[in-house]
């Protein structure tokens, strides 16, 4: 009598732990890019967990699988905006002036991550809401290495010091987040020209003087 054939189940390969690992990731930012859409068009109160997952193509469990709260899914839709800019600016090393020409790149590039972060920041400002002290620090975090950098102009010679660097910081930043708010309202503004004439008319701010010739 010949042996018994082994289980179907035994003979089927199991899936490679990478390549589950994968599709996890690609549930995720399938969920994560849902809810930067629906975040940004309807706003963070009126989105619910069950309405990203639905578009999404998951289950509410699913969806719980990789992100357990609402306040979670909301911090990892910052974590993305705050890893876009990690990745395309050096404001702590670079030059503030050109960096702040090349600030349109990101509203192109990313322009879904501007809407939700500009709905999320008009919805947090209140100081009980979920997200009002992560924005307060970021916006914080963001001045102080402006400042930082503009100070160490001023010690270089780079930019005259009759100012005062904090306060050029939020005039910086005050802009930059005005133009996503205007952007945003009418998306046919020529940002690339907005923002090179405010950069020609700040590095023309920040010149140091010249002393003036003697006359003759």
């Amino acid at each position: 009598m010949s042996a018994p054939e082994p289980a179907t189940a035994l003979e089927t390969p199991r899936r490679p732990y990478a390549a589950l690992l994968a599709k996890g990731e690609d549930r995720r930012q399938r969920i994560l890019g849902v809810a930067e859409r629906l975040l940004a068009r309807n706003g963070w109160r009126n989105t619910s967990l069950a309405q990203i997952a639905k578009e999404a193509g998951v289950t509410p469990a699913g969806l719980l699988h990789h992100f357990e709260s609402k306040e979670q899914l909301l911090n990892a839709v910052l974590d993305a905006r705050d890893a876009d800019d990690d990745a395309h600016a050096d404001y702590r090393s670079g030059d503030l002036i050109i960096e702040l020409s090349r600030v349109p790149e990101r509203f192109q590039r990313a322009p879904e991550l501007v809407g939700t972060f500009m709905v999320l920041l008009a919805e947090n400002i209140a100081p009980d809401a979920p997200l009002h002290d992560r924005l307060h620090k970021r916006y914080r975090d963001a001045a102080d290495i402006i400042t930082a950098i503009i100070e160490r102009g001023q010690r270089n010679g780079d930019y005259r010091n009759d100012f005062d660097a904090a306060t050029k910081a939020v005039e910086i930043l005050a802009f930059i987040n005005g133009m996503e708010t205007l952007w945003l309202l009418d998306p046919s503004i020529p940002l690339t020209e907005v923002f090179e004439g405010y950069a020609d008319s700040l590095r023309r701010d920040l010149a140091p003087t010249r002393p003036q010739p003697m006359p003759t």
